[in-house]
């Protein structure tokens, strides 16, 4: 079965055919990153407007590198939610238009399922298992029973971890994307010349919950109270000490699931799952089978969208055409009011 995914959540435009769910054809991406540059954060309207302009050629270039005709597809998937929906409009619009035009059944993808998916295109994974979904709109920790169902451990009740890392890339002019620039600078730097301490979510049962905003502020506002004597404040150091303090949060409430509900297999996605120190750390821990996508498949990209695709096609799902695009999906965050309990 050939199925062809468009992605188009925030800021790259992406389309992809992909084989039986797991043999990648093709994989054209169209990256918006220089036209966000100059603001250092993804423009909404801007996203959206390149994405009209991009999809058409995209998706021929797809199919093209796939060497089939449109015919050829069994099935045309596109992401639905979460996203920017402006962005999602346009890859979810063209990928309705173009299943009515060849009669094609159309299915709309959840964007963090997919990326729960991506490891799946390079290698089998059994379910069940740990999911950790990090990115710069989402930090999740789940437990996947298969493909489409998850149960939601924990999430973060403020900012996102890939969120935090864009926001003190950008404060102090690291560079753009902020996860890649730290991530890079960390790697020549001092991860203990500042200790940053972690947070403490005291009301409420957080036990597997995440928090970012805290260790945002003490690295932006309060950074001197956290310098070890001696060290020097040089980006190397700060960067590597804030990468050391933003995934050991991480780590620590993902092996605290993983000792709770006694699963060792744990499957990373999201952009945040291409950090060097976190597919470091959680590879040299020979107690647990872990699993990470490509890096190329870490980012936003349309296999994972048809790959995920292929099992609903393949189980005789699909959705109309007046499937609407979805921002947000409310249990991936903590609400306010689950916050005060």
């Amino acid at each position: 079965m050939l199925v062809l995914g468009i992605e188009s959540s925030c800021d790259e435009c992406s389309a992809a055919v992909v084989e039986d769910g797991k043999r990648i054809r093709s994989n054209s991406i169209a990256t918006q990153i220089p036209l966000h540059e100059q603001y250092q954060g993804v423009v909404p309207e801007i996203a959206s407007r390149a994405h009209v302009r991009w999809i058409e050629q995209i998706v021929r270039q797809a199919l093209l590198e796939a060497d089939i005709e449109t015919g050829a597809l069994d099935g045309i998937a596109a992401t639905a939610q979460p996203g920017l929906i402006g962005s999602l409009a346009v890859g979810l619009s063209f990928a309705k238009a173009m299943a009515f035009a060849l009669g094609k059944p159309f299915k709309g993808i959840n964007h963090m399922l997919a990326h729960l998916y991506a490891p799946q295109l390079s290698s089998p994974v059994e379910y069940p298992f740990l999911g950790l979904l990090v990115s710069g709109g989402h930090s999740i920790i789940c437990k996947a029973l298969d493909f489409h169902t998850i149960e939601i451990l924990g999430t973060t009740i403020d900012d996102a971890v890939g969120e935090a890392f864009d926001k003190v890339a950008t404060h102090y002019g690291f560079g753009y994307p902020g996860g890649r620039a730290i991530d890079e600078l960390a790697e020549k730097g001092d991860p203990d010349a500042f200790r940053f301490t972690p947070p403490s979510l005291h009301k409420g049962e957080h036990r597997y919950d995440l928090s970012y905003s805290g260790l945002k502020t003490a690295v932006i506002h309060h950074l001197d109270s956290f310098r070890r004597p001696g060290a020097e404040s040089s980006p190397e150091n700060i960067a590597a000490s804030f990468r050391k303090a933003a995934i050991d949060l991480l780590l620590a409430k993902l092996l605290k699931a993983s000792a709770d509900t006694g699963i060792r297999r744990i499957v990373a996605g999201g952009g945040v799952a291409a950090n060097t120190y976190l597919r470091r750390s959680l590879a040299a821990r020979s107690d647990l089978d872990v699993r990470f996508p490509p890096l190329d498949l870490c980012g936003d990209n349309g296999a994972m969208v048809a790959g995920i695709a292929y099992h609903y096609f393949r189980r005789g799902e699909s959705d109309g055409l007046d499937l609407a695009p979805q921002s947000r999906i409310p249990s991936y965050k903590r609400s306010l009011e689950a916050q005060k309990k």
